[in-house]
């Protein structure tokens, strides 16, 4: 059976308040639809995990740098709809515009400093973006516990920022990325990629198992990154806007994994923007 569809505030608002006063256990999965087995293991968590679990389908504008990438992202509702079924989630919120940016919103969450490197570099404003849905989202859902994919790992450690610094009493749960059969990372922006284009895709993933596998013998990221750029380029891929190794809770940029870590990368192929990310060990 399909989960209710909810558009509005106070009908979330209306469905959620019962559970709160019987002290359930509420799970929300932000999304922004175009679902895959990704995105279907963060709501398999949250079923495992909570009570009640709502999963929220909205494409945010606010995050798009690119007009033309806002206005291609996949919108797969109906799809969507019927890929929860299995699950029996609870709700599925699908806000509108007007739910989550009424007329004269003026407010804006930034989270400073986790934001400013990777994508904060090649998206500005992205981050702002997500952390302001986010935000709302949470307070929306009434959420006691979210579930976010590791893929989009800076993302993750911006929102749990942004949780424990505006007192929000939510835990974010980050959940392993799921990959194709190949290595590559599900993302709804697979969809976009030609034949020809998705043969290519994997050699990304390739690549940084390649420099994982060296930085675990000991070898610096300053004497991999420049071939390992190249190599990737060569695989087909037209602009490496970055590939670098961070640690995993300041972000911090790192030569080797002397402490908890991840390398992660950028990469444009055919027109669509790919990134990734993989833990390294020292």
């Amino acid at each position: 059976m399909i989960a209710p569809i909810l558009r509005s505030l106070a009908e979330l608002r209306d469905e959620t308040a019962p559970w709160q006063r019987a002290g359930e256990r509420i799970g929300v999965v932000p999304t922004m639809g175009a679902l895959h087995d990704g995105h279907l293991s963060l709501v398999e968590a949250a079923k495992r995990d909570c009570d009640r679990v709502i999963v929220t389908i909205f494409v945010n504008p606010l995050q798009f740098n690119n007009p033309d990438d806002l206005e291609n992202y996949p919108r797969t509702e109906h799809e969507d709809a019927h890929k929860l079924e299995r699950f029996d989630v609870d709700v599925i919120y699908v806000p509108g515009g007007d739910q989550m940016y009424p007329a004269e919103f003026a407010t804006a969450v930034i989270v400073s400093g986790l934001s400013q490197p990777m994508e904060g570099v090649f998206r500005p404003g992205h981050f702002e973006g997500v952390a302001t849905v986010v935000a709302k989202l949470f307070l929306q859902t009434s959420a006691t516990d979210a579930y976010f994919g590791e893929k989009d790992f800076q993302q993750l450690q911006i929102v749990r920022r942004m949780a424990r610094d505006l007192d929000i009493p939510i835990t974010v749960h980050g959940c392993p990325t799921i990959r194709e059969i190949d290595g590559l990372a599900m993302s709804s922006r697979n969809l976009l990629l030609s034949d020809r284009a998705r043969v290519k895709a994997p050699a990304l993933n390739e690549e940084m198992e390649r420099i994982a596998g060296e930085l675990a013998k000991g070898a610096a990221f300053s004497d991999l990154q420049a071939d390992a750029i190249r190599r990737i380029e060569n695989a087909g891929f037209t602009n490496v806007e970055y590939l670098e190794v961070r640690a995993n809770d300041t972000l911090e940029e790192l030569d080797k994994p002397t402490r908890p870590a991840r390398l992660l990368a950028a990469a444009w192929l055919a027109g669509v923007r790919l990134i990734d990310n993989i833990s390294v060990r020292d």
